[in-house]
């Protein structure tokens, strides 16, 4: 294999970075909304075993409307974006961007395998450049192409190095190769395929058999002339491998997916419930249309659902011509790579290899999808694509004066391809740009002209958008987003007659499941904002139409929380749990609301919930905190330092698991053991208040430590200067240290801070009281720096004076850390936009008090209005599908 060098790789990336570089400008669009903006899985306060148990879309796999992409890896590189820079979209492009020169890079080492020097450079330029790409490049969500790619190459490349020079097998290149496969895999499903490229290659290429010579070579097996020849064992051996580690990763993914398909409408894939031979003749018809945008990508559209392709009713529609001609085409090709051992079948073998084999799994051929194109899957085939246009131009230029003539069309093909690109970037820029440039191509999309209506209602151009709607009604006159899309805009028209018309044709054509559905989602819109009551009515109608749905009393009941009614909630937990006994947040929330009543008849059924919980979620650590909670409620130390031990092992840091446990060290008079445990707390979350205040007044207490004690109180001060807790014990180190002038401004300051506090009037009393007796006794108040023995034998006589003083008197100047280390309890639930969801188990976040949810950054008030504005908007819509529900 040649030497990718170092002139070639910045060729490619300044290529790569011609192309695309004003991609960076686009904004998130299309599926990026639901990937990026509306994926709970990219904040970092969601944990990061959430990208393992929820799909693409940040949906649980469990859930029967999960689209089932599991790309763990995908989300995780989108999460570090967020990390980095939030919600700028520039740097989620930049990636991109920075990505596909990789795959670039990796593929014309591919080339090298295959090709000279030149022409692979050649298929590398083209693969670079071909418009085919910009919606895996420039669209955020194709970056799981562009991984999957990397791996794919990488596995394939490590495969190539499995065969020694005395023609051995050497097992770390194929350890490597499955390795890469899974993490291929992991990233998007299409990584898995190349196992299949890997056995074409070691079949027809590393061993040079052609079909002939394998069909003769088992014929004699047969035969029992001869057994299998060495070379034949050992490919054997190396298929097996590869076909087992394909077949475990097969059985991991089906258990990820739990057995089952994702579930999709018509909407997305016309075929996909059409009657034979439809489904068959318009899912083979899709075959020449991916390679004829391969071909010819001057007509590319975002979304090819719906209506975009008409279905393929009949044999003699002429379509199925292009059916028939694509499969001819195929056929020569694949017959001329297996019945011939020489170099050029060999280079279209790989070629078709890579246009085939990672195409079937969106190719419907096998199992429905949901889209009947999509562009971006393309990504992989178009690099076999190359590989045999590079081929052909290889052969042409090699016909004596066809050489200029070839060259001179490359490099035509090339700019073109370049500049196409470019331009196709600017489609990406909004959604409205993005659904306009759409309609150019496909206008038999009702999704389309409703997405262009919605972009132009959100710059009230009513009118203008009225058209697009309406034409949607035209173009699928059973799509009740469209009905519904144009009655609220002949309503924001003050057309109200034609409004009613509109409304009432939606409502002929929505099903009773489409109703429950509205209102949940009209339950969980109004609680994100804030209007808990109206949420509750809409929850209510919701259960109307279907009362044995644990997710929505499971909904109804964070509602009563929300508006301050613990008993109703408790008894609207308790009848999602009579529906499933397993639901997990229903378990936890109502355990937690148990144990908040305070009510010790509560505790044995909310400890029974908790432990259900944690065998449930055996890693989530506040289950195993809130079991030490309900313990400590109940005076049970030894079992709730069990608990809380379990908590912190689970997740180290756990602030409150930390506190509480120090507490229940303190209350237990096993300070001593508490200060490791603060020490821990501390070193996670420095800035704890509670932790430097329990910490000071042991140090003082029972160390005799005031500097340590000193130091935790300044500590606080310097945080926050008007704690009055940390200033009053301050004042009590003061006292202690004898510095009683000291103390007593101290004092002075701290009931300024807090003039109704007795306590620290009562301290200051006292401290007044001890200067004047000793003013009196003719002793020194502010004590003598160094002194002679017999001075410091006086201060001492001094100091259990003022100790008995303090016993006669019946109380001294004690710190008051019991007063502040009151327990840390964990919240109930996330916020209103994730508990409330109705999305299944394990959806919603549990935060303890003392782990709020911390951004990187906090959002510009430019995305809260944003966001505010997208809500109102789709209550408003929400509104009025509610109306014609309520309406005879």
């Amino acid at each position: 294999m040649a030497v990718v060098s170092w002139k070639e790789i910045c060729l490619l990336t300044g290529l790569v970075v011609g192309c695309y570089w004003n991609s960076l400008f686009c904004g998130f669009v299309f599926d990026d909304v639901s990937a990026i903006l509306d994926n709970k899985d990219l904040r970092p306060t969601t944990p990061l075993k959430n990208l393992f148990l929820n799909d693409f879309w940040g949906t649980p796999m469990s859930e029967e409307r999960s689209h089932k992409s599991y790309r763990p890896l995908t989300v995780l590189t989108f999460r570090l974006n967020y990390l980095f820079s939030e919600l700028s979209s520039s740097s989620y492009h930049l990636l991109n961007v920075v990505l596909h020169a990789v795959v670039c890079v990796f593929f014309l080492h591919f080339c090298r395998l295959l090709l000279d020097r030149n022409t692979s450079l050649v298929a590398a330029l083209m693969f670079a450049v071909h418009p085919i790409h910009t919606e895996a490049v420039t669209g955020v969500v194709g970056r799981a192409e562009l991984l999957s790619s990397i791996f794919l190459l990488a596995a394939f490349l490590a495969y190539t190095k499995s065969k020694g020079a005395d023609h051995s097998i050497v097992w770390t290149p194929i350890i490597s190769t499955v390795f890469l496969v899974a993490v291929a895999t992991l990233c998007k499903e299409q990584g898995i395929t190349v196992i299949g490229i890997c056995c074409i290659y070691e079949v027809f290429v590393a061993q040079g058999f052609t079909l002939p010579m394998l069909i003769d070579t088992l014929l004699q097996v047969l035969r029992g002339k001869d057994g299998f020849p060495y070379a034949v064992l050992q490919t054997l051996l190396k298929l097996i491998v590869l076909i087992i580690s394909t077949l475990l990763l097969v059985i991991v993914r089906v258990q990820v997916i739990q057995s089952q398909l994702p579930v999709f409408t018509r909407f997305d894939n016309p075929a996909a419930v059409s009657s034979t031979p439809t489904r068959q003749l318009t899912f083979n018809y899709l075959l020449p249309v991916n390679a004829w945008l391969l071909l010819n990508p001057s007509e590319l559209c975002c979304d090819w659902t719906m209506g975009t392709i008409p279905l393929v009713e009949s044999l003699l529609d002429p379509r199925n011509l292009a059916t028939v001609v694509f499969y001819a085409m195929l056929s020569l090709l694949a017959y001329h790579s297996l019945w011939y051992g020489h170099s050029s079948a060999k280079i279209v073998m790989m070629a078709l290899s890579l246009i085939v084999l990672p195409f079937i799994p969106a190719s419907n051929l096998f199992f429905p999808v949901g889209f009947v194109v999509a562009e971006r899957v393309l990504y992989v085939p178009s690099m076999g694509f190359c590989v045999l246009v590079a081929h052909g131009f290889k052969l042409l230029s090699q016909r004596g004066g066809l050489k200029k003539i070839s060259w001179l069309l490359m490099g035509v093909l090339l700019t073109t391809h370049a500049v196409k690109t470019f331009n196709r970037n600017w489609d990406w820029e909004s959604e409205y740009t993005l659904f306009t440039s759409a309609l150019k191509v496909n206008r038999n999309n009702a999704k389309l002209w409703n997405n262009v209506g919605h972009a132009l209602e959100n710059q009230n151009s009513y009118e203008r958008a009225l058209r697009y709607f309406l034409q949607a009604t035209r173009v699928q006159p059973d799509d009740i987003g469209a009905h519904m899309n144009v009655g609220r805009t002949y309503k924001n028209l003050n057309r109200s007659r034609e409004a009613e018309e509109a409304y009432l044709i939606a409502k002929s054509l929505m099903p009773q499941l489409f109703k429950k559905q509205l209102q949940k989602t009209r339950g969980e819109l109004l609680l994100k904002m804030n209007k808990p009551s109206e949420a509750k009515d809409a929850y209510l109608r919701a259960l109307e139409l279907d009362h044995t749905n644990a997710d929505l009393w499971y909904n109804l009941a964070i509602v009563n929380i929300e508006m301050k009614d613990p008993s109703e909630a408790l008894r609207n937990f308790n009848r999602a749990l009579d529906l499933n006994p397993r639901h997990k947040l229903a378990l936890f929330n109502s355990a937690l609301l148990m144990q908040e009543s305070g009510e010790a008849k509560f505790r044995p059924e909310a400890n029974r919930r908790f432990l259900t919980y944690v065998k449930e979620e055996p890693d989530d650590a506040n289950g195993y905190f809130n079991l030490g909670m309900l313990a400590m409620d109940a005076n049970e130390n030894e079992e709730a330092e069990h608990w809380m031990r379990e908590a912190i092992r689970l997740q180290p840091g756990f602030r409150s698991a930390l506190f509480n446990l120090a507490l229940l060290y303190s209350q237990s008079q096993r300070e001593l053991d508490a200060l490791p445990v603060l020490e821990e707390l501390l070193r996670y979350h420095p800035e704890h208040v509670k932790g430097l205040i329990l910490k000071g007044d042991i140090l003082m207490n029972h160390r005799k430590d005031t500097r340590g004690a000193k130091a935790c109180f300044e500590r606080i001060l310097n945080m926050d200067q008007s704690n009055v807790q940390a200033k009053h014990n301050l004042c009590v180190v003061y006292f202690e240290e004898r510095e009683l002038q000291r103390a007593e401004r101290c004092l002075v300051e701290s009931l300024a801070m807090a003039p109704h506090e007795e306590y620290i009037r009562r301290h200051l009393a006292i401290v007044r009281n001890k200067m004047a007796a000793m003013s009196a006794a003719g002793q020194p108040i502010a004590p003598a720096e160094g002194g002679s023995a017999s001075d410091k034998q006086q201060e001492q006589q001094q100091q259990q004076q003022q100790d008995k003083t303090k016993e006669e008197e019946g109380q001294g100047v004690a710190s008051e850390a019991e007063e502040g280390a009151r327990k840390e309890k964990n919240l109930r639930k996330s916020s209103p936009t994730e508990g409330v969801s109705g999305q299944g188990h394990g959806q919603s976040k549990k935060l303890d008090a003392g782990q709020p949810d911390k951004r990187t950054k906090s959002k510009s008030t430019k995305e809260i209005k944003d966001i505010e504005k997208k809500r109102a908007a789709a209550l408003k819509r929400l509104e009025e599908i509610e109306r014609i529900l309520s309406s005879d």
